[in-house]
């Protein structure tokens, strides 16, 4: 039975390292992969360099219609394009209509090392953007990673293809009063936490009193003890004279 059990175990080891390249192989992705619906939110395109003898020299993100504003954090070594295009309806606003969207934001090397994503290392691109009020839904950010090779990947297929584009999960809105400090407990009313203040304020000042006053009456009371013991100790002492016959 031993034979076989590491026959088996060989088998297993064999196939899992056959299907390990894949399993591992690096994506064009978007940090995090979900965030609140209408949220403003920040993400890292993060592009790793899946090539043993090129580097990556350019990344061409596309967004998904509905983005009318959006920016960059600049990266050094890198030059940013923020590419706009025509909406067939405008959006009407408080601030007038807006006709325009950002369709796409390009990251170019700038020749120098620090402008490329050298085999086995990665970079991120952070962008900030205001979501769309879908709950629910499943925004794809195509992308195109250049390398200085000449070749170009495509990441704009299905997420169980070999080339998925990246996508962002939109999750429940956050409600009232969190916001950036989600995590944490909402703020109470500035009105009512004042209101409280003034009323634990003169409460405070009243035990004070009341406890300045129980610690007079208390030593008002053993200097009057105190003084009583010492009458009754003069007192015996008199009489002991008085009686102690003379010499």
């Amino acid at each position: 039975m031993r034979p076989r059990l590491t026959r088996a175990a060989l088998a297993a080891a064999a196939l899992a390292a056959l299907a390990l390249p894949s399993a591992a192989s690096a994506h064009v992705t978007l940090v995090p992969s979900s965030a609140p619906a209408g949220s403003y939110a920040v993400f890292d395109v993060r592009v790793p360099n899946e090539r043993d003898d090129a580097a990556t020299v350019a990344v061409d993100v596309k967004l998904p219609p509905g983005f009318v504003t959006a920016s960059y954090q600049p990266v050094p070594g890198w030059t940013v394009s923020v590419i706009r295009a025509r909406l067939d309806r405008p959006i009407e606003t408080e601030n007038g209509p807006i006709s325009e969207q950002v369709d796409r934001i390009v990251f170019r090397g700038d020749g120098t090392a620090a402008g490329r994503i050298a085999p086995g290392s990665f970079q991120d691109f952070p962008i900030s953007v205001k979501l769309p009020e879908e709950e629910g839904a499943t925004l794809t950010f195509k992308a195109l990673q250049t390398y200085d090779s000449g070749e170009v990947v495509r990441w704009i297929g299905a997420p169980d293809g070999d080339a998925p584009a990246p996508q962002v999960e939109l999750t429940a809105a956050a409600g009232e009063g969190h916001g950036a400090g989600a995590g944490h407990g909402a703020a109470e009313d500035p009105a009512e936490e004042d209101a409280a203040a003034g009323e634990a304020a003169p409460a405070a000042a009243a035990a004070a009193d009341d406890g300045d006053d129980g610690s007079s009456d208390g030593l008002a009371i053993a200097g009057l003890v105190a003084g009583v013991a010492g009458l009754l100790l003069g007192g015996a002492a008199f009489l002991t004279a008085r009686r102690r016959p003379a010499a």
